[in-house]
């Protein structure tokens, strides 16, 4: 339904399911992990995440405990953070897509973390931390 990878293109993947809401999360770690103002994230079952190339080339590191942040080792593009006690669920960069999303859900979390230099713009939902 849905694939996507890196900017090397070592690493690519296959989703086989749809993509139903996406959270912009304005948290610290998102912010530094990204270099942006916030990251796009949509929470994915685990099954039917596929890597269909470079395994191999992705690492991972953990600024919290029992949250892994998966990216490639070659370019350092990320592709998602998986929390030890939710193993079902992963939350995929929506960046590293290929495919068109067309209309879906949007929220800001972590709004009371927003960078100062930042202005959010639109009317999509806001919450001062997980979006619920």
């Amino acid at each position: 339904m849905h694939s996507g990878g890196c900017l090397c293109g070592g690493v690519r993947y296959e989703l086989d399911a749809p993509i139903e809401g996406i959270s912009l999360c304005h948290c610290r770690q998102c912010r530094k992990a990204s270099g942006s103002a916030f990251v796009a994230v949509a929470v994915v079952n685990t099954a039917a995440l596929r890597i269909t190339a470079g395994e191999g080339l992705l690492t991972a590191y953990r600024a919290t405990p029992g949250k892994q942040r998966v990216f490639c080792s070659r370019c350092g593009s990320p592709f998602f953070s998986a929390r030890d006690g939710q193993p079902e669920v992963r939350r995929l960069r929506i960046g590293t897509l290929d495919t068109p999303l067309g209309e879906v859900a949007k929220v800001h979390a972590f709004t009371a973390d927003c960078a100062d230099w930042d202005e959010i713009l639109d009317e999509h939902p806001r919450f001062p931390g997980f979006a619920r």
